[in-house]
């Protein structure tokens, strides 16, 4: 996977500096994906990203909890620059529903474009507990699929503009449905995934009107 530099400008890098990170963190990304978590060795990092010596992925991150936080705060960025790219400049946190359907559909719609994160991603959230890991891997994994829209819910229904629910079971119920789209189309590649992100989408909104 090729990683925009853009996404580490807070670091303060140099342009040398802030490539070679990205290029470490996009070779591990796709060792993620190809591989799985247990497979995926600095010396598979060095193959993959065309590296002199694993040595260079030790003074970059240090180790491999340092990686893997560097990977999924990667993987989080783009899924948020992605979201603001579809919905031309990114949405008013006071939409409600906006958010809603543009989670919902972003979500789906990211099965197809970055399907190397999405692999990655289920990699990392399947091995939070690895003790060399990141130890905020499982909060930031289930913040990102679930609390993080539990709270928007929330907040919706405090301005009235969503219905009588509990916030984190419809969130879940709603993490679900797109772990059973993502699960139908890595059955079927061919799968008209903007019509299953329109449809769950008008189901949810439906579902969480007063």
């Amino acid at each position: 996977m090729q990683v925009n530099t853009d996404l580490m400008a807070e670091l303060g890098l140099g342009a040398t500096e802030a490539a070679r990170r990205a290029q470490i963190i996009g070779a591990t990304i796709g060792v993620l994906a190809d591989l799985g978590y247990r497979r995926t060795t600095f010396a598979k990092i060095k193959e993959r990203a065309g590296l002199s010596s694993t040595r260079l992925i030790s003074y970059h991150f240090t180790n491999k909890a340092g990686l893997m936080q560097a990977v999924l705060s990667t993987v989080v960025e783009t899924k948020g620059a992605y979201l603001t790219e579809r919905t031309g400049g990114g949405l008013d946190p006071a939409d409600r529903r906006g958010y809603l359907r543009a989670h919902i559909e972003t979500s789906i719609a990211f099965l197809r474009a970055y399907p190397e994160c999405v692999r990655a991603l289920s990699e990392l959230a399947a091995n939070s507990a690895d003790a060399d890991g990141w130890v905020m891997t499982k909060v930031l994994v289930d913040d990102l699929r679930v609390h993080g829209l539990a709270r928007q819910l929330k907040q919706g229904q405090a301005d009235g503009t969503f219905g009588a629910f509990t916030p984190e079971v419809m969130a879940m119920s709603i993490a679900q449905a797109i772990d059973g789209v993502a699960a139908a189309y890595a059955a079927d590649p061919s799968l008209d995934l903007e019509t299953y992100g329109r449809e769950v989408a008008d189901a949810f909104v439906k579902a969480t009107a007063p």
